[in-house]
């Protein structure tokens, strides 16, 4: 058996987040996207653990259920402290066996920042001892650093971030079961990286609105649960993830977004790291950074060589030395808009959106597994066309760059 996971996401009381991201909110988009187990998100916020304890139903399986969907208590915090001589901001993601240990851990991390402020609290701890808090906590607790390479609040990040896993966790390394890759990496960039090999490679969609709930997926072997997702991470059975084309992301290349500035990090090589219009420096994108700390051999490639199995969609990306392998997608609305000409959120797109996962039984179902013949059926030829290709990757990106969103083009 196997589950699709999104385990990176939040409520409606962290910063920047929409107010429609409740419970009932998440379940019902969850449903949408093909999606087995959440994360529940923010867990340290007083309010909406209040509204977590009063709502969720824990199962004979030790899963808390909300309807259909299973959730395990999951948050994201944000640790800032000084480190060989430099200032650090790093994320990570902290999950909790049960209710019960979650507000243990609240109670802890009460100690260290306003937890009442933002769903994602800010926190005076180290990375090493934000992990090892949670461990003292329950053993069971799990952490993982979230979007390892953004520049700013990445592990790997080029703003405040580490050159490796074991000098941002120290003796705690051995604890840190997986890495997220963020929206501007994708488990290839990561391959070559050293220190990644015996670590999980996971990633999820940080949505902060509920249609980018599901953007970036990973299916575990396995029962939606706690224990699964322990198993999942810690004996590393991932069976394979569901990733945005990492040009999408909003870091993938160096550029500075006020003078418009953007290029490949080659090009940054030759002329320095200077914006050319204002001269000040440039944000050093994602795969700059990923080719610094693994070298040129972990540039995506631009098309993936096709996979033959039955587990997996067709076109996915296999790992050269049996790791799990990966499957690039695009949003499914951000299909329907490109073949319409319509931005992404109106209402003729989120109409025809509807209209097709509920005939597909999925988005996920829609963009990875769903035969051409059925498509032809459910839609017209250009937007069941425009599905085929971006499967396929048919498509171009315009990468995104200093917090600016690639734009695809169908």
């Amino acid at each position: 058996m196997s589950f699709v996971a999104d385990l990176h996401l939040h409520s409606p009381y962290a910063y920047a987040t929409s107010p429609a991201l409740t419970l009932e909110n998440l379940a019902t988009w969850a449903g949408y996207k093909g999606i087995d187990l959440l994360s529940t998100a923010d867990f340290t916020h007083p309010k909406w653990m209040q509204e977590l304890k009063n709502k969720l139903v824990e199962s004979p399986d030790g899963a808390y259920r909300y309807k259909n969907v299973a959730f395990v208590m999951g948050t994201e915090i944000s640790c800032v402290f000084r480190q060989g001589g430099r200032g650090r901001r790093i994320h990570l993601l902290v999950f909790a066996p049960t209710i019960e240990v979650a507000e243990k851990l609240t109670s802890g991390f009460a100690r260290y920042g306003n937890l009442q402020s933002d769903g994602r609290p800010t926190l005076g701890l180290s990375a090493r001892e934000a992990t090892a808090l949670c461990l003292e906590t329950d053993p069971d607790c799990l952490v993982i650093p979230a979007h390892a390479w953004t520049p700013w609040y990445g592990v790997f990040g080029s703003k405040s971030g580490f050159g490796s896993l074991s000098k941002a966790f120290g003796d705690m390394l051995d604890h840190v079961p997986a890495i997220e890759t963020g929206l501007s990496s994708d488990p290839e960039m990561n391959w070559s990286v050293p220190g990644l090999a015996n670590k999980a490679v996971v990633s999820f969609s940080d949505a902060h609105s509920l249609p980018n709930l599901g953007r970036e997926l990973t299916v575990f072997g396995g029962n939606p649960g706690y224990e699964g997702l322990r198993k999942g991470l810690q004996d590393n059975a991932v069976e394979f993830t569901v990733e945005m084309y990492p040009e999408e992301g909003k870091y993938h290349f160096d550029g500075h977004r006020k003078c418009g500035v953007s290029w490949h990090p080659s090009r940054t090589l030759i002329e320095g790291g200077d914006c050319p219009v204002c001269g000040r420096a440039m944000t050093l994108g994602v795969l700059h950074r990923v080719m610094d700390l693994g070298g040129p051999s972990s540039t995506p490639q631009v098309s993936p060589p096709p996979l033959e199995s039955e587990l997996l969609p067709p076109h996915s990306v296999p790992s050269p030395d049996g790791r799990a392998p990966f499957v690039r997608m695009v949003p499914l609305l951000d299909i329907i808009a490109a073949a319409r000409n319509r931005g992404p959120t109106t209402k003729g797109v989120m109409a025809e959106y509807h209209h097709l996962v509920s005939a597909m039984g999925s988005e996920y179902r829609t963009l990875l597994w769903a035969p051409q013949i059925e498509l032809t059926e459910t839609c017209d030829e250009i937007l069941a066309d425009a599905i085929l290709r971006a499967r396929l990757g048919d498509i171009h990106v315009e990468p995104g760059y200093d917090g600016v969103y690639g734009k695809v083009s169908l």
